[in-house]
């Protein structure tokens, strides 16, 4: 009896509230309000990634880490590099969108036109589904200055560090003992197979195009229990084994790495900026389309 009494209201919803509902998914009932108002009705959204339902992708919000809808355009913040910053905080403007037909329409610059079905949770929380394409996002809301960018950024750490072309060397400490890692000079980390990294010991300061990677391997990120800007580091050699850094950001081009079986401290600074940008060129002229959000399933390290 409840499925045809939500079949009715939803038919009779659909003739009187085409061009502006948006369904509201509670236990109880299911009722219908602005569309317009729910996209709009908060700064930012938060893409939860992890919670992400189906096999399909939409490309521009499996790079995203919030997306707002403000007059009829879509903002994305794309990048942790300049995140809070860019854009007033809104990110770059990635398309247009529209919710006039009773559904969200976005046409996104690059990777064109897309249509969703929105099913409101809470007052907070969204779910984006698209139909065509078989997934679904869920989406939480906030207002701006509310918003705790330095979360997402510590969240993601492993996509910061992708946000450079390669990492140089800026300084060792004067502590530790010698160590093999001293002669690594060059750090590369990419989204190949998910999470892989280059190392190469040429030489300070020369041109990206002329550096030699020496080394190939895997890379994780892992968090410090009751640590929010510590993270844990592996390096995976392969049959050379494993380096292991306590890492910390010093600044939005600056990272540092204390290498725990030396006790040295390695600063390595970020060169050739990727502008993760689906609307336009990044700071080389260069888009980059590889780089797609992926479920984390990220360990816990005890300090001691």
């Amino acid at each position: 009896m409840k499925t045809l009494k939500l079949l009715f209201i939803t038919l009779f919803a659909g003739f009187a509230f085409t061009s502006c509902s948006v369904i509201i998914d509670d236990v109880d009932e299911t009722f219908y309000v602005n569309l317009e108002d729910v996209v709009t009705g908060y700064d930012l959204w938060y893409i939860d990634y992890n919670k992400t339902v189906g096999n399909g992708d939409v490309p521009f919000l499996s790079k995203a880490f919030t997306i707002s809808f403000i007059n009829g355009r879509v903002y994305a913040n794309n990048n942790l590099v300049g995140l809070g910053s860019t854009g007033n905080g809104y990110g770059i403007q990635v398309g247009n969108y529209n919710t006039h037909k009773g559904f969200l329409e976005v046409n996104h610059s690059i990777d064109g036109y897309f249509d969703f079905d929105i099913i409101q949770i809470s007052i907070d929380r969204i779910k984006l589904r698209d139909n065509y394409n078989g997934v679904t996002y869920f989406l939480e809301g906030y207002q701006k200055h509310l918003f705790d960018y330095d979360k997402v950024f510590y969240d993601n750490i492993e996509y910061f560090l992708q946000e450079y072309k390669v990492w140089e060397k800026s300084f060792t400490s004067s502590a530790g003992i010698v160590n093999e890692f001293d002669n690594e000079n060059y750090l590369k980390f990419t989204p190949e197979n998910l999470t892989t990294f280059y190392s190469s010991q040429d030489k300070v300061g020369i041109a990206i195009a002329n550096i030699l990677w020496d080394y190939e391997g895997s890379y994780s990120v892992e968090n410090y229990q009751g640590y929010d800007n510590l993270k844990h580091l592996t390096l995976n050699y392969g049959a050379l084994g494993k380096e292991e850094f306590e890492l910390t950001v010093v600044n939005d081009q600056k990272i540092s790495l204390f290498h725990l079986s030396s006790g040295t401290t390695y600063e390595f600074r970020g060169r050739s900026y990727i502008q993760y940008m689906k609307d336009g060129i990044s700071s080389e002229d260069v888009r980059i389309d590889g780089r797609k959000r992926t479920k984390i399933s990220r360990e816990t390290i005890v300090k001691t």
